[in-house]
């Protein structure tokens, strides 16, 4: 008998209409009768990485939160959850990103401020209380110690209930970006690589569904880089993580379409919409033609977009909406797959319920009602855009080669060069708004006197509550279980071995954030970087 063949069936273009009726399209060019030379959901990608794009289904719109202990975040994550928030997006202390507990001395003063203090699996415990894993898709912006966090993460999925195939998410875990901008790193690099080669191998058998790595210029450009050079050095710290990938063994279109990215959006409206579309375009080719990827997955860059909090002033704080409306239109029309909106109050504390509900409310604004969605790359063939395409395409090609002739993104750490571009740029911009050329309104322009808004305030008492949970953890967990787990970690940290097993099973042991760092430390050291001129 022979076997019928299948028959795809093409499925009816969905029909939307402007508010005067008029049919919307899903793709626009010049010449409408003949074929896109550059389609939405094809190959490079500039057009966006679907075919129908926010036509079908919006961006996850992925508020970032968290500050106190566990109980507060969990509370503001079932408040933006409830005001229709469709994703999760964790923000962690100073002592949790740099690997180092509560009642560490380098941790005072520090606990919970810019972030929630975890310090052991039972604080993530309490954060995603009554939150299914499983059904929820969760970012942690955690580098350093992300294996750690990721750790925890799939051992509290495992106590509700999910197995680890189950998860949804993403881990920032750049660490190259962090040598660069940020400065929240614990080892040097090369040990720093393998942690993240090793997160990325785990989760591409055991988690399969999580973003292990969220590549990211945003903070680069928050530091002061220009929108070529965020992407430009966004992507050379790409090629390093792909190689490392490489060179451990494991083949491009087994890992390559779970990578993702994170960038940043400011004001500059069409440069921006512009940015991320070369970023698309420039990644696709790299992939393709140096990479050899088959995957069409593996060609797509799936990234993250934060708006910008360096654009936000403490002066006239409700201007700050304005601006976040903006990028938020360019962060869509560039066609992002997840955002965070700033809130109005951000240049001065933690945003307030009420200032993270109106940053939520802008991104439903946009979506629900500005139209931009209608379309699939709705400013395509404007010539202003295309044109600065072309010149950010060119520029970052440049840079990218400039790069490789130095070895490398880590090769270009070590010299300085990202970090004294970075500085250049930035001493430009300051210049420029001191001296009146580059005007901020409300700062150098339209200034008037004003009131302070009533801000989030982080209570002192968090940091002695949360160093006597952290005492009674160590007095009631196994402490012989413990020091096996650690044990074997260390051992293992000296091998080539996949170190993400021995992480989970001491989170499972009820190892703190700073006995598994510590331990790594032992092994590793610290990275103390070299004084650059």
């Amino acid at each position: 008998m022979t076997a019928k063949k299948s028959v795809k069936l093409k499925v009816p273009e969905k029909k939307l209409f402007t508010d005067s009726t008029f049919l919307v399209k899903r793709i626009y060019q010049k010449s409408p009768k003949k074929k896109p030379t550059e389609d939405a959901g094809k190959y490079p990608f500039t057009r966006g990485i679907h075919p129908e794009m926010f036509r079908e289904r919006f961006w996850t719109m992925r508020q970032y939160s968290g500050f106190g202990d566990a109980k507060l975040t969990n509370e503001r994550f079932k408040f933006m959850l409830e005001k229709g928030q469709t994703g999760l997006s964790m923000a962690f202390d100073l002592p949790t990103q740099i690997g180092y507990d509560s009642d560490s001395p380098q941790s005072e003063g520090e606990v919970g401020k810019v972030g929630v203090s975890i310090t052991s699996i039972k604080d993530m415990m309490t954060a995603f209380d009554g939150i299914p894993l499983g059904k929820v898709s969760s970012s942690m912006t955690i580098n350093s110690s992300a294996s750690t966090l990721l750790a925890y993460y799939i051992a509290v999925g495992e106590s509700q209930g999910f197995k680890s195939h189950e998860l949804r998410g993403t881990t920032q875990n750049d660490i190259l970006k962090e040598y660069i901008a940020r400065n929240t790193y614990i080892y040097p690099p090369e040990p720093s690589m393998r942690l993240i080669g090793d997160m990325i191998e785990y989760c591409a058998e055991k988690v399969p569904s999580w973003y292990p790595v969220s590549i990211s210029g945003y903070h680069m450009r928050e530091a002061g880089c220009t929108a070529t050079q965020e992407v430009a050095f966004t992507l050379a710290n790409a090629i390093a993580y792909i190689q490392t990938c490489i060179d451990k063994g494991l083949k491009i279109d087994d890992f390559a379409p779970r990578l993702s990215f994170f960038f940043c959006c400011t004001i500059e409206f069409f440069e921006e919409v512009a940015k991320f579309r070369v970023a698309r375009k420039v990644y696709a080719k790299i992939m393709k033609e140096r990479f050899g990827a088959k995957n069409p997955r593996s060609l797509q860059l799936k990234f993250h977009t934060q708006t910008s909090g360096e654009s936000l002033t403490a002066q006239q704080p409700n201007n700050n909406i304005v601006r976040v409306a903006i990028q938020t239109m360019a962060a869509v029309a560039g066609g992002t797959q997840s955002l965070h909106t700033n809130s109005r109050d951000e240049a001065l504390a933690l945003p307030t319920e009420e200032s993270a509900k109106i940053a939520l409310r802008t991104q439903q604004i946009v979506a629900h009602e500005s139209g931009i969605t209608k379309t699939a790359d709705p400013l395509a063939g404007s010539y202003y855009l295309e044109e600065l395409c072309d010149q950010i395409e060119a520029d970052v090609w440049k840079y990218l080669k400039k790069v490789e002739r130095m070895g490398g993104s880590v090769k270009a750490i070590e010299k300085g060069f990202f970090q004294s571009e970075i500085r250049a740029n930035a001493y430009r911009l300051k210049k420029e708004t001191d001296n009146g050329d580059r005007i901020i309104v409300g700062v150098n322009k339209y200034s008037e006197d004003e009131e302070q808004p009533d801000l989030l305030r982080i209570d002192g008492r968090i940091e002695i509550q949360q160093n006597k949970a952290l005492k009674k953890l160590r007095s009631d967990r196994d402490s012989t279980k413990l020091e096996k787990a650690l044990s074997a970690m260390q051992a293992a940290a000296d091998t080539e071995e996949n170190l993400m097993p021995y992480i989970v099973t001491a989170a499972k042991a009820f190892a703190t954030t700073g006995e598994i760092s510590n331990t790594f430390r032992e092994v590793f050291g610290e990275y103390r970087p070299k004084e650059v001129f």
